[in-house]
Formats: structure tokens, sequence, C-alpha cells
């Protein structure tokens, strides 16, 4: 996290000990400094025991053929995970490996993201993330994450 905004920093911090409030999610979307808002990602729940987040489907999500490009899924999942990852960790954490299953196209609506902590290691940590729209299952992924201990 060398380029977040230290406010970022505290929030993930306070999140390792309890759910975020409303207004300190959305402060997270305002001072999130990655890809996350320039895609339209929004987080809505974010604590010790999951993150959740959401994307509003547009068309520049799309592949030429009208689906959400794979690409999209996996970073969501990445984004996602990795913010369960920090705060699983207490440490920044960086993605080693990103696996997305593709189970279900997606061409419009609002694609729901929970990402959950499966095992936190004193190195690595394992989240899963699965993604839904329309209350189906449209990929599922499982990201494998570095505590980065300084």
């Amino acid at each position: 996290m060398n380029t977040a905004d230290p406010t970022l920093t505290e929030l993930l911090m306070h999140a390792t000990e309890r759910d975020l409030t409303t207004e300190e999610i959305a402060e997270v979307n305002r001072c999130n400094p990655g890809v996350d808002p320039h895609i339209g990602i929004r987080y809505t729940r974010i604590g010790p025991k999951g993150v959740r987040a959401r994307l509003k489907v547009g068309p520049e999500h799309l592949q030429p053929f009208g689906l959400v490009n794979g690409g999209v899924l996996a970073l969501l999942a990445e984004s996602a995970g990795s913010i369960m990852a920090i705060i699983a960790a207490k440490a920044v954490a960086v993605g080693v490996n990103n696996n997305t299953d593709f189970i279900r196209s997606v061409t419009a609506g609002v694609i729901e993201v929970e990402a959950v902590p499966v095992h936190v290691g004193g190195t690595t940590q394992l989240i899963e993330i699965t993604m839904k729209n329309n209350g189906q299952v449209a990929a599922r992924s499982r990201l494998r994450t570095l505590s980065l201990r300084g």
C-alpha cells in the first residue's frame, strides 16, 4: 500500500477488529487510489470475517460479444480478496496466485462480490471469492496472498 492514502491503511487496520461503519466504508471508497474506482467497484461491507463489494455492469465491462470480460471478474476477485487478505494478515498483502473459474455468463445488472478468508498463516493467506449476478454464482476465485511485514 505504498501509494495508498494513510486514511485507507488506518481504516483497514480498524477492520481487523470490527466491521467498518457505513461512513467508514464510504471513506474507503472515496480514498482508494487503485483501479477499483476506475472500473466502478464499490465496497459495501468490510470487516474481519468478510469483504463485500458490488459492480454495476456497464458497456465498458463487456467483451465484443456482450458478456462481462473474464478479466473484469478476475480483477473483482483480486481487489476484494486483497482487501480481505490485508485485514486477515493485519499487514500489507500482495497477490501471488489468482485462480478464477467462470461459471455463468453475465451480460447486465450488478455483480455482488464476497471475499472470505479460508486460511490465514504467518506468511500466506488463502481467500475465497464468490461473484454472483441475479443471485446466481457467476464466478468463483481463490486468491493466494503473501504478507509484506515491514
